[in-house]
């Protein structure tokens, strides 16, 4: 690691603690050459997720998009950001860990669902209809029978 104050390589490190947020390594490091002190932090280097949309074209996983869609669904139900937010980390969480680096649209839509269900089955249903393009009141109550079949099980 490069000193920031006579620019030669050699450091050691003298400390190494994980940041309030455990996303990042805190090192503390003293220069071999000025004995001055400075602190530098590792963060893991992650790529990009691409999303695959319908249409074929891709963009970059947008995980505040996928939150934003989760909190229309559960307009005036008694669900918090924060159970939004879990949700989405663990929907993040699926398709990090599938090691593909390219993810469809389909595949977050179904995990955004399953998630919902979860949490409130009206948000569940409200987010479906859109997802799945509900053409009439049929695909509702088609759904919402579903629904209840599985509440049976």
């Amino acid at each position: 690691m490069k000193c920031p104050y006579c620019g030669a390589e050699d450091s050691k490190v003298i400390d190494s603690r994980p940041t309030e947020d455990g996303e990042r390594i805190r090192r503390r490091r003293e220069c071999l050459s000025c004995r001055k002190r400075f602190t530098t932090y590792e963060v893991v280097e992650t790529l990009p997720l691409m999303v695959i949309k319908k249409d074929g074209s891709r963009e970059v996983f947008d995980r505040q998009k996928l939150l934003n869609g989760m909190v229309r669904s559960c307009e005036k139900r008694p669900v918090s950001y924060h159970m939004l937010e879990r949700a989405a980390d663990n929907i993040e969480r699926e398709l990090m860990t599938s090691c593909d680096q390219e993810v469809s649209s389909v595949r977050i839509g179904e995990l955004t669902m399953q998630e919902l269900k979860k949490i409130d089955e009206v948000a569940y249903v409200r987010f479906a209809s859109v997802y799945r393009q509900f053409a009439d009141v049929e695909s509702f109550f088609t759904e919402i029978k579903k629904l209840m079949g599985d509440r049976k099980d």
